[in-house]
């Protein structure tokens, strides 16, 4: 059994409230309550909403001694047992007394579903959410991806992809979860020249939303989960090349001094092509573009216009070290660019053992924790850059005069950012290029952006002679084909000097057969025509033979009939240190011995 009824609530007392006293009876609940009470004395609040319509209520003290106005809700609750014996209280949404029942009667017979063991209460429990919003559950996916320790990144990237799909598919509930709204939606972005690698990031945020609803007793299947993936083989994506060490070299010239630079440009006249359109316009002149041939003297003209300004110089040649540092953290350790802009003061662990950057697990693409060692001059480097930062402190603490008397040199604080990366720096980047001579995309269409430079420092990794397992785990890639497919440009690779190492194949005219020349050189030519007794061995055995592998060459002659042959008077016995030694380990001398070794075989013949 339940009942349906309004919830009361209270509420402050409006502005524009006119509050009179009432009598009226006793209800039957209150006569209950106070047999003696026939008529209640109440103050009513009178006053108008929003919309303009006349408000009334009750007004009551509140636990402050405020007054407050005494509300009903606009639609019923219903209160029930549900399948496992407790109470619930739930908005049924109707402002319909009779609808409100209806909505009650549904409750109480799959309750007494549940009890009977019809349905089970998990079943029971995917009823009542298919009724709740969609941003409710992505609230609660989300807070279980903040709970299972996903990074900012991953987290609000779900939250972006999910919110998308919602609004462009219409998902207003789970019921509205569908396979072919999703895969309608992918064409959809299939023609607006969405790449295959971003669908299928879209795709799975689906399948794993549906999945942990699923577990959760949301739903009770996954619709997503037989939703094709898209082919990103055979579809043309951006490219990346690897630069080579002399471009490398000219970028971080270019990166280094490129700020300074800037301010040392001549001025040039424009031509009569060039100039502006509008006859009032002043811009008649332009800055010289910056070359890598005219950037030193750049820096010079640089320095004496701003020899009265020498802060600005400073902060200038600060901010191009900064950027030819960040290019070498990414070239030499292969870091992103996300995890390059995470880095604080506490990644960086610079001791004469080794020096490393520890990356935290929410710092990372695979959300897994690394150390990744360091080259000794960029540990150096580094070294030398939190010196800068910590130079900059003692500048702040100071004001730059005189230090007082009780002054103890301030430490960095762990937490600081070690760069700091611009928003635009993919700009940066471009510019750094053009004034270098390194061309943006090359013959093939592959690009040069900031993440080209991971692609850079896998390709040094293997024209290094570096092993691809090592390379793979310096990489932090799962596959190894991931490493030595993608993130390593074959251009760059030695392939012409891994030629040279090749053997020699000649065509000769000659009759010659090949390995004759090399057989006279080593004194093996001719070899059945010589009597090996006569020949004295000049090739020692690499592998001394074991008494079993002599054994095994002993054969029997033909005359062997179970004595040893003995020398006739004319004849002398042909004795050596090491026949007499075989001689003595075998109890029936052997008429033939074979000997085995790398250089000739041979063979003691019978008498």
């Amino acid at each position: 059994m339940g009942n349906v009824y309004k919830q009361k609530a209270t509420r402050p007392l409006p502005e524009n409230a006119t509050v009179k006293t009432k009598r009226r009876r006793a209800t039957a609940k209150e006569l209950r309550h106070n047999p003696g009470v026939a008529t209640i004395v109440e103050s009513v609040a009178t006053w108008k909403d929003r919309k303009g319509k006349t408000k009334t209520g009750v007004v009551v003290a509140g636990a402050d001694g405020s007054q407050r106005v005494r509300t009903e809700s606009a639609t019923y609750y219903a209160r029930f047992r549900d399948g496992d014996g407790l109470v619930q209280d739930l908005p049924t949404g109707c402002r319909d007394k009779q609808a409100a029942m209806a909505f009650l009667t549904d409750r109480i017979k799959r309750a007494e579903n549940v009890r009977s063991n019809i349905t089970t209460t998990a079943t029971d429990r995917i009823i009542d959410h298919q009724t709740l919003p969609l941003s409710d559950h992505l609230t609660a996916y989300l807070d279980h991806q903040k709970a299972k320790g996903l990074n900012a990144t991953r987290q609000s990237n779900s939250k972006a992809r999910l919110n998308r799909l919602a609004a462009d598919c219409n998902w207003g509930r789970l019921s509205d979860l569908s396979a072919g709204s999703l895969e309608r939606w992918l064409v959809e972005q299939t023609r607006a020249k969405m790449s295959a690698g971003t669908r299928n990031e879209y795709r799975q945020e689906s399948i794993g939303f549906a999945n942990w609803c699923k577990r959760t007793h949301r739903m009770l299947d996954n619709p997503f989960e037989y939703v094709s993936k898209a082919d990103t083989k055979n579809e043309k994506r951006k490219r990346r090349r690897a630069m080579t060490a002399p471009e490398l070299e000219r970028l971080l010239y270019v990166a280094r001094w490129r700020p300074l630079a800037e301010q040392g440009r001549e001025t040039i006249r424009k031509t009569a092509d060039d100039l502006p359109t509008n006859g009032k316009s002043r811009k008649t002149w332009t800055r010289e573009p910056l070359t890598f041939a005219t950037i030193p003297a750049a820096v010079e003209r640089a320095r004496e216009r701003l020899a009265d300004n020498p802060k600005l110089a400073a902060e200038l040649e600060r901010l191009g070290r900064e950027r030819a540092l960040v290019y070498k953290v990414a070239v030499l350790t292969g870091l992103r660019r996300g995890e390059i802009e995470s880095l604080t003061v506490g990644h960086l662990d610079l001791n004469e053992r080794g020096s490393l950057i520890r990356m935290e697990s929410q710092d990372t693409k695979n959300g897994e924790a690394a150390d990744i060692p360091l080259q000794a001059e960029l540990a150096d480097d580094l070294r030398a850059w939190l010196e800068i930062k910590r130079a900059e402190l003692n500048q702040q603490d100071t004001g730059g005069d005189v230090l007082p008397i009780q002054w103890q040199e301030p430490k960095l604080n762990r937490a600081d950012p070690l760069f700091t990366v611009p928003r635009q720096f993919v700009k940066i980047l471009d510019r750094d290029l053009s004034a270098a001579g390194i061309g943006k995309t090359d013959d093939r269409g592959r690009t040069i952006d900031f993440h080209a430079l991971r692609h850079s420092f896998g390709t040094l990794l293997s024209t290094s002679g570096v092993a691809p397992r090592t390379a793979q785990q310096a990489m932090r890639h799962s596959t190894i084909d991931l490493t030595m497919n993608v993130y390593t440009d074959p251009r760059l690779l030695d392939v012409a000097g891994a030629m040279d190492l090749l053997p020699s194949l000649p065509l000769s005219n000659s009759l010659t057969q090949p390995g004759q020349e090399r057989n006279r050189a080593t004194g093996t030519d001719d070899r059945r025509t010589i009597d090996p007794r006569t020949v004295t061995p000049t090739v020692t055995p690499t592998v001394t033979p074991k008494l079993g592998n002599l054994v095994q060459n002993v054969s029997k002659c033909d005359n062997w009939e179970g004595k040893p042959d003995r020398p006739t008077p004319n004849q002398k016995q042909e004795k050596s240190p090491k026949n007499q030694g075989l001689m003595g380990v075998f109890s029936k001398p052997p008429a033939r011995v074979e000997l085995a070794t790398p250089a000739l075989r041979m063979r003691c013949s019978a008498n």
